[in-house]
């Protein structure tokens, strides 16, 4: 319930009433920012580490607290308009702006690296119970991790790629778990979850990005000699090579796919629940009796909504892991005349 109280109070510690923007509202949850916000309070945040490179090639490292309300240090500040909007720009002095080389840990570059910490921390739970008790079964919350990497595994990596599941195993087992933390955290409002990683296209598309690799750098000669030179009628690959353009094209549809699937989804979830909430405040303007009745089904339907993400951060792993399986098994295809296939 605490997940859907708090953007409520959340909101309403930002904005009256009256004048509610919710379109900088729904930007200003799920963007990254250089603080990390803290609930029920909206001047305050957890302070991060800015580290900046300005013109001259001096390096600049200080903590985000020192920009905060609109503050300058050191010739730096966030823009609050313009092009640089919520970036940190230096300021020249003719009073000109500039965008340096910005390399800070942001709130969505922190919460990757808890989300990392957690999954090596289940990993590492695991290895020491059986490095302990190597003839028990394992108990409570290392029984449940175990049986998540029995599921996945046994239900979609093995089927998948049968004989190459142990060589890909651990790279898929590592991004359901990646993403499924990182989904699951950004459901949370508190410290150290809401942060909205999955709903950043540029981390989804890193992730499609090592399944591309995975599948490409590990493919097959079967497997490029059918990008390159299908097994189809000859005119339609030579002097036009129509098919080898379209398998080509191919390659780069399948990471496209992953990127904007699990992005579209999670960011969906999110700006669904903040829209709700944010009916309370917009329905306020009609009088009090408008606004209690809202805020029941508001709260009621982010409620829902939040249950449904849980699942949906569960399906939305397990699917990015069986659709990169699937994408390195057909990278894997030996032709009909291998032995393999024999």
């Amino acid at each position: 319930m605490l997940c859907a109280v708090s953007p409520v109070a959340a909101v309403a510690s930002e904005h009256s009433s009256e004048g509610v923007d919710p379109k900088g509202v729904i930007f200003h949850h799920l963007g990254d920012q250089y603080g990390w916000a803290v609930p029920f309070s909206h001047h305050h945040n957890i302070p991060l580490p800015i580290i900046v490179i300005d013109e001259e090639g001096g390096w600049h490292v200080f903590s985000s607290a020192r920009l905060e309300h609109g503050a300058s240090y050191d010739g730096f500040k966030i823009a609050t308009e313009g092009d640089y909007h919520g970036k940190v720009v230096g300021v020249k002095a003719d009073g000109s702006e500039y965008r340096p080389i910005d390399i800070s840990i942001t709130k969505n570059v922190a919460a990757l690296f808890i989300s990392a910490f957690v999954v090596v921390l289940c990993v590492m739970c695991i290895h020491r119970w059986y490095k302990k008790n190597p003839l028990k079964a394992p108990r409570k919350g290392t029984a449940m991790l175990e049986l998540i990497v029995e599921f996945v595994y046994g239900n979609v990596i093995r089927p998948t790629l049968g004989k190459k599941a142990e060589k890909f195993g651990p790279y898929l087992l590592t991004v359901f778990f990646l993403i499924l933390v990182m989904n699951l955290l950004g459901l949370l409002v508190i410290f150290p979850g809401g942060a909205n990683l999955t709903g950043n296209i540029a981390v989804t598309l890193v992730l499609a990005l090592f399944t591309f690799f995975m599948t490409n750098a590990f493919g097959s000669k079967h497997y490029w000699k059918e990008v390159f030179w299908p097994d189809v009628p000859m005119w339609l690959k030579f002097p036009l090579p129509i098919m080898p353009m379209i398998e080509l094209f191919g390659l780069f549809t399948k990471p496209a796919a992953l990127t904007v699937r699990l992005f579209a989804n999670m960011m969906g979830g999110h700006i669904i629940v903040l829209v709700l909430t944010l009916l309370i405040f917009i329905f306020g303007a009609f009088g009090p009796v408008a606004t209690g009745a809202t805020t029941v089904v508001s709260l009621m339907f982010s409620l829902f909504m939040l249950l449904l993400d849980v699942l949906v951060s569960f399906i939305q792993a397990f699917v990015f892991t069986m659709l990169s399986a699937l994408f390195i098994s057909l990278a894997q295809e030996e032709g009909h005349h291998s032995e393999e296939h024999k």
